[in-house]
Parts: C-alpha cells; structure tokens; sequence
C-alpha cells in the first residue's frame, strides 16, 4: 500500500509540506501577496480618497481617526506584527514536529489550546473599550472639538477587536502552512466594506458610516480567510498514522507579552501624534493622516517579500538550519532597503503632485493638498527606519523565544518621538510631529541593527551595513 500523499503548498504547488520552498514557490508566492496588497493599497487610496471628498479634512473627519486610532493599532498588534510574531514560529514548529512523525496532530492541538482562549481574550478587550469609548476618547484626543462624534465612531471601530484578531489568527496559521491567497486579500475585503459603506450611509449617518464600515470589514477579513484554514485543519498529518493524541499546547505567554508590547511601542507613535495636534488647528490630525498613508505605500511595498519569507525563516530555525534563516533575513534587509529608498525619492520629489492627484476634490481644498505634502516630506525620512525595524525585528521573534531587546529598542525610539515632538510641535506644528516620529524609528532600527547577536538570527551585521550602503549611495 502507497503511503499518503503530502498536501501541497499554497498559491500554488510549491513542494510537499516540510520541503525547503523552492525560488520558484517564493517568486510566485511574492507575486501573489504584491498583487492582491497593491489592491488593497489602492482600495485603501480610493477609501482615504472617498473619506476626503464626503467629509473634507476638518472636525468631522479628525473625530473618525481618533477613532480609527482602534483599527490602526488593531491591525499591527494583532495581524501585521504582534500575533504572527508569536503564531507563526509556533504554527511552523507545529508543522515541522508533525512532518518528523510527532504522535497526533501537532497543528491541530495548538490550534486547541490557542485559539478559544484567544477569541475570548479578543471579545473581552472589544467590550472593554466599547464601554470605556469616552474615556479612551478624552486621553487619546483631549483637545477635540466634538468628543461625542468620536465616541459613537470610537464603539463602532472596537468591534474590530475580535474580528482582527480572528483574522490574524488566520493570517498566521495560513501563512505558516506556506498558503498566502486569503491572507494576502484580507484588506481589499476590509476597504472594500468601508467604502461601500461610506457611500451607502454617509448622506444619512454621515462620518459614522467610515466607522461601521471599519465593523463590516472585519468581518469580511475573517470570511475570505475561513474556508482555506478549514481545509488545512481538515489534512492528515503527512507523517505515520498515530493513533495518539497530541496534547494542547498553548502559546508561550512570555513570547506573547513581548511581542505585543513591541507592537504596543510601535504603534503609540500614532498616539503621540494625534495627542500632539490635537491641541492644534482642526485638520491637523487630518493631514497627518493622509501624509502618512501616502507616505508609508513604499514601506509596505517593501514589505511583500518579508511578509512571505518569514515564515521560511521560522521554518529553518524550528528545523535548526541557522544558515538557511541567516542568508533569508541578509537578502531580505537589502531587497527592501533598495525598494524603500526608490520610493522614497518619489515621495520627496513628487509630494504635492500626488497629494492634488489622490486627495485634491470635493471638501479637500489646495490649501490642505499644501499642508498635506509638507507634512509628508518630512515623514518620507524615517521610511528607511520604518522598513528596517519592519525586517529586523522578524528575525528577533522568528524563533518562537520571548527576547525583551526589540522591546526596550522600541521604546527607546518612542522617547525620542515624544521628547522631540513636544519641543516641535510649538515652533513647526505637524512638520515638527512627522520629524519626530522619522527621527524616533530611525534610532529604534539603528538600536535593532546593532543588537543582531544570539538573542536573534546571527545576520553578518558588517556585510549588511555594506550592502545596505549602496542604495543609499
């Protein structure tokens, strides 16, 4: 009798599962996650866009992205950086203990022991900020001209607590089964549910309708993503039959804490920001807000590769192949530096033609088309920082050890955010906060380059800093 056959990799055949992904797989599995992330960055573009014309750059929309203040750090801590920090190396430990014959599942008894716990975990955190939204409101914006618009948008954009924190679930577990289709479309789901929103309610609940978009689109996140990790839980192991079963086994908590709080750090620059130009003039919070989009597509398009590599590079250390995972994380570095810094140089040269392009219509006026472009200048500076922090701080976590280094990095950089912005913020006004927040992560991955050692994947940090030299040259 012919032993079982291995299910193959996702978007597309790459080899049976526990096999070294071929060039050809990460090619085809880079080109997937780029094209369906384009998508969603411009379905992204046309829901900024759409926000700008229906409601302008003025109180209304400042209310909304206090609120979306809850989505933004939603997404980071619980789908881009936090959770897959920690799911990913325990999903591919998971995966390669299965693939060297564990007894059981190991896949399936992590996905017990994770996951109802999780969700609930999820659901508490949504209802805590739904009741507590006015208070959430008055810290992070106490300078605001109307707290009550933002409170309703704020009770609407928590929901995105539980359903993001699904998806990232997902996200994770598909991406460690080497499956990136339904991860890479979560967000043209999501922005399409906020646009069409938008333009369905907005003459009758007017900004509040971005917000139960926000609501709807969460939930679009974890439909696109279910059907596919269904049918992965539902593959037999591809080792021996066992009739054994594995025991639960639940997520490290200290690897947890540590990579949350790091997504916590990172993205309390947002904080910082709007507490900052809260106190400023109506639009400030605004124009921040579009700059900073439109700013950070080259980061995320730099990103696409790491977004699929580090699952690789959490592979080859569950498999103990260090110089598979170094050489991963040495090309990555210079792959995305070399793709930032090209966008970079068009976003400072080309600032107020693609703001009059992307925003300039209906309720945005030249006016905030000028104030939008300086301001995103002045955030292109740190973009180099961005992607470096981005890419270093994987191999930090890609082996599934909790390490407070990348912590204590971020940290570092958000007291210089926040040192430099309150000197700033008087004299400059939102030029001061972007400055700030460039020169605050430009010193995190100053800080995370030059603890690479033990505690991570030993990249060859002087080979590095050459190649890394010469686009910036």
């Amino acid at each position: 009798m012919s032993p079982p056959r291995a299910p193959k990799q996702g978007t597309g055949d790459g080899g049976v599962e526990g096999a070294p992904p071929t060039r050809g797989f990460l090619a085809k599995a880079a080109l997937v996650t780029a094209v369906f992330s384009v998508a969603g960055a411009l379905l992204g573009l046309v829901r900024d866009q759409s926000l700008a014309r229906l409601f302008g750059a003025g109180r209304d929309t400042d209310a909304f992205l206090v609120a979306w203040t809850i989505p933004e750090f939603a997404a980071t801590l619980l789908i881009e950086d936090g959770l897959a920090f920690a799911l990913i190396p325990a999903f591919s430990l998971a995966l390669a203990r299965r693939a060297q014959g564990a007894p059981g599942d190991p896949v399936r008894a992590l996905v017990a022991g994770t996951l109802p716990k999780l969700a609930l975990a999820f659901a508490a955190v949504g209802a805590l900020l739904i009741g507590g939204a006015p208070q959430l409101v008055e810290v992070l914006a106490p300078g605001l001209r109307d707290p009550a618009l933002a409170v309703g948008c704020t009770r609407l954009t928590a929901t995105c607590v539980l359903t993001f924190g699904l998806a990232g679930y997902c996200s994770a577990a598909l991406r460690a089964h080497r499956h990136f289709l339904a991860p890479a479309a979560i967000y043209v789901a999501y922005n399409a549910g906020i646009i069409t929103a938008m333009f369905a309610l907005g003459g009758r609940w007017g900004v509040r309708s971005a917000a139960f978009g926000v609501a709807a689109g969460g939930a679009l996140m974890v439909t696109v993503q279910l059907p596919a990790l269904l049918r992965q839980l539902r593959h037999k192991s591809v080792a021996r039959e066992s009739a054994a079963v594995a025991e639960e086994r639940p997520l490290n908590v200290a690897l947890m804490a540590t990579v949350l709080l790091f997504a916590l750090c990172r993205q309390s620059q947002v904080l910082i920001e709007r507490f900052l130009a809260s106190h400023l003039h109506s639009g400030a919070i605004s124009h921040l807000n579009y700059a900073q989009k439109v700013a950070q597509i080259p980061m995320t398009m730099s990103m696409m590769l790491c977004t699929v590599t580090f699952p690789v590079v959490a592979r080859a250390l569950a498999e103990g192949d260090t110089e598979r995972a170094r050489s991963r994380v040495e090309r990555d570095l210079s792959v995305a530096a070399s793709v930032v810094l090209l966008g970079t140089a068009v976003v400072v040269a080309c600032a107020p033609q693609l703001i009059r392009l992307l925003f300039q219509r209906g309720a945005f006026t030249a006016a905030d088309t000028a104030a939008t472009a300086g301001v995103m200048r002045v955030y292109a500076l740190g973009l180099l920082g961005q992607t470096l922090v981005g890419v270093l701080v994987r191999s930090y976590f890609s082996a599934g050890r909790a390490t407070w280094y990348p912590v204590g990095a971020m940290a570092a950089g958000i007291v210089v955010t926040s040192w430099i912005g309150a000197l700033t913020v008087g004299p400059y006004g939102v030029t001061g906060i972007a400055a700030a927040n460039a020169t605050g992560i430009t010193a995190t991955a100053v800080l995370l380059l030059a603890g690479m050692g033990p505690r991570s994947v030993p990249i060859r940090t002087r080979r590095v800093l050459v190649e890394l030299s010469r686009p910036v040259r």
